[in-house]
């Protein structure tokens, strides 16, 4: 067999599972629809992630071990918190377990990537992203002040992975009192752009009719929507969403 055929084999043969929105992203851009046992109940939404559609073909778990070991991965992902005590009983039940941490830049985003790829047995599948990244990268607007908004005014840290992706798509994130832009700095002193995020517009909430206040409504020429769902993890997704910032971005 050839050794190409031999390392497809191995790809499919490996089951692995993830349990985190963030390492689904990963796991359904990156591994063989064979490889793939289950993924996180949050990415079957269509309101959580744009890969809604891929991760239906999988079935879905509650986040936790005993959600998963029925089928028998080999490898688990998730992100975020201690997994020293997952990891032994994922150890104990023969399956490897792998805890990425938060990301802090699109850098570490697409070495991540580059990470579970290899762990996958498919390390080319990540060379797109790196690729993406550096014509991002070598390519960034003239920075304009631009602030991120969410439901209730929520803004992003300027020094967060959120605002990292803004600095790509040529706008820079002011840093703002407990992380919102309130409705008196809008009427005062707004920022030159607004990227507002129409994660889960179509829900009725106090946050979503604060998006609706006059006061905000009237800056629509100096808005841009943004799908919210990448911002969320901040993962491989983004670095779609970023280029498509730009394009609204000299269209106006």
């Amino acid at each position: 067999m050839p050794a190409s055929a031999l390392a497809l084999a191995a790809d499919a043969a490996l089951r692995v599972a993830s349990l985190n929105l963030c390492t689904d992203e990963m796991l359904l851009l990156l591994g063989a629809p064979q490889q793939i046992v289950s993924v996180s109940h949050l990415s079957h939404s269509p309101r959580e992630t744009m890969l809604a559609k891929a991760a239906r073909r999988h079935p879905a778990n509650d986040g936790t071990l005993e959600g998963v070991m029925a089928r028998r991965p080999q490898l688990i992902l998730t992100m975020g918190g201690n997994g020293s005590a997952r990891q032994a009983l994922a150890h104990r039940l023969g399956a490897r377990f792998v805890s990425l941490p938060f990301p802090s830049t699109p850098g570490e985003v697409v070495q991540q990537a580059e990470q579970v790829a290899r762990l996958l047995g498919r390390p080319r599948a990540a060379l797109p992203y790196r690729g993406q990244l550096a014509r991002l990268q070598a390519s960034v607007p003239r920075l304009e002040d631009g602030a991120f908004l969410s439901g209730g005014g929520l803004s992003l840290a300027p020094e967060g992975l959120g605002a990292s992706w803004l600095v790509l798509a040529g706008f820079h994130q002011p840093a703002l009192p407990g992380g919102r832009l309130s409705l008196e700095q809008i009427a005062t002193s707004p920022p030159k752009w607004l990227i507002r995020s129409d994660y889960r517009a179509d829900q009725a909430s106090r946050g979503a009719a604060w998006l609706s206040h006059p006061l905000v409504t009237r800056l629509s020429s100096r808005t841009l929507t943004t799908d919210g769902r990448p911002w969320t993890c901040g993962g491989l997704p983004m670095l779609a969403e970023v280029a498509r910032l730009r394009a609204l971005r000299a269209a106006r």
